[in-house]
């Protein structure tokens, strides 16, 4: 079966409204994909940074796959999350990104948004916080319903991956 090998970390993020971020994670992947080792979701440390607006996390990602086929390669989904002074969370972005197809060091940014909603639930956003959420997050990586919502862009997610792949020219794949 062919391998591939997913090495990097979650760098920062940048062009939020707010500091004090985290992130939540996860990679998505067909039926044909099965992890070996590492794990599939997390989640960073907050950075509440003290100079500029990014925030540095350096978060790990380490993952092997086996595949018999290219179909589902895997994409990396992503929530960007701000908490406040009294430790209230609330989310300021969504994004995802496809995992590079070839070997080497990528520097890969996601670009993130949130449901705009509508006037009221802006305005109790404004004063109150939260704001509205996905019912189901696996709506960002996934079909035509996404294309429906009305979102705002938020900041960007940048990402270091190395990419290793085995044998994945015994499948018609060059590298």
């Amino acid at each position: 079966m062919a391998e591939l090998h997913i090495i990097g970390q979650i760098v920062g993020a940048s062009g939020f409204p707010q500091s004090s971020l985290f992130c939540k994670w996860g990679i998505h992947t067909g039926g044909a994909w099965r992890l070996l080792s590492g794990l599939k979701e997390g989640q960073t440390q907050v950075d509440l940074p003290q100079t500029g607006d990014m925030a540095y996390w350096s978060h790990p990602i380490d993952l092997h796959y086996t595949t018999k086929g290219l179909q589902g390669w895997p994409k990396l989904h992503l929530q960007v999350w701000h908490q406040d002074s009294f430790g209230r969370c609330q989310l300021y972005g969504y994004g995802y990104c496809h995992v590079p197809s070839s070997p080497g060091h990528h520097h890969v940014c996601c670009v993130t948004w949130r449901p705009l909603g509508s006037w009221q639930e802006q305005l109790a956003q404004t004063f109150v916080g939260g704001g509205p959420q996905l019912r189901s997050p696996d709506l960002v990586y996934s079909g035509a319903d996404r294309y429906r919502l009305h979102t705002v862009a938020m900041g960007t997610v940048e990402l270091e991956l190395g990419i290793i792949m085995r044998h994945f020219d015994r499948y018609g794949v060059e590298s």
